[in-house]
């Protein structure tokens, strides 16, 4: 208990600290040399984007020690959308179940991406094949992903990321910190366990932790996961669906502003 009331002491006083960095050096340095608009355009840039996100993945660091996560992180280590259903079988299945499905592969985050997403974005058009910002879950950004558009529409959308990880591994060390803390890609034509994160996108918002402009999220992921699931049923492209609580590797929990029972849906790929 005292060693728990002392993280969170630890992790107030970082906080105190960014707010003072912020207010007290950054912004009395750029008001002093800059109008008062730009001032606190540049302040809220640098905090954002440098500060707050590295205040807040220091913080996790301290509250999270040994503890296995339920859910992925973003490239600033701060809490993503939480774990909630798995898939057994190849990377081929897996397009083609999805594809079945009706439902689209995303393109690769790049400046040409990011632009056709931001035009699309703003003008309200199609585009299915719209990138997906990187998560990260065993070490590494997501391996694949899908999406399914709402309305013909940029701004809201299903769509589910998902990391491979060998069956072998899940066999022997399921519910066990080095499930979660693998590295390593199996082949793709090896059929693996495809480890999902489905959630959906309801428009535009702001990162609560760091004030980032990001798609807004429904928080309800319990929902979304059970979406996709009846999805792949519908199109007859999984079996042998179950429900599978990892003990505390998956707490019934609020991750980041989400709520999630902790269940993970799995199913079997067909061939």
């Amino acid at each position: 208990m005292l060693m728990r009331w002392l993280r969170r002491l630890a992790v107030l006083a970082l906080g105190v600290l960014s707010v003072w960095l912020l207010v007290f050096v950054v912004f009395r340095f750029t008001d002093s040399r800059l109008p008062w608009m730009v001032a606190l355009g540049v302040t809220y840039g640098i905090g954002a984007y440098v500060v707050l996100p590295r205040a807040v993945r220091m913080g996790l660091k301290v509250l999270q020690r040994k503890h296995v996560p339920a859910f992925t992180v973003t490239g600033d280590g701060l809490p993503g959308d939480p774990v909630n259903m798995a898939l057994i079988g190849t990377l081929g299945q897996l397009e083609a179940a999805f594809t079945a499905a009706g439902w689209h592969g995303a393109d690769p985050l790049g400046l040409r991406s990011s632009w056709r997403m931001t035009r699309a974005f703003v003008l309200n058009s199609p585009y299915p094949t719209a990138p997906f910002s990187t998560l990260f879950l065993f070490g590494r950004g997501q391996d694949t992903g899908f999406q399914q558009a709402i309305d013909n529409s940029p701004r809201k959308r299903h769509h589910v990321r998902f990391w491979a990880l060998s069956l072998a591994r899940v066999e022997n060390e399921l519910g066990q910190p080095s499930f979660w803390l693998n590295t390593d890609r199996p082949p793709d034509d090896e059929p693996v366990l495809w480890i999902g994160a489905a959630t959906r996108d309801t428009g535009l918002s702001v990162t609560r932790l760091t004030f980032k402009i990001t798609h807004a999220t429904d928080s309800d992921t319990n929902a979304e996961r059970d979406f996709v699931i009846s999805e792949l049923v519908k199109a007859g492209a999984i079996s042998d669906v179950t429900s599978h609580r990892a003990g505390e590797t998956l707490p019934v929990a609020k991750v980041n502003h989400y709520v999630t029972d902790g269940d993970v849906s799995v199913a079997t790929l067909k061939t």
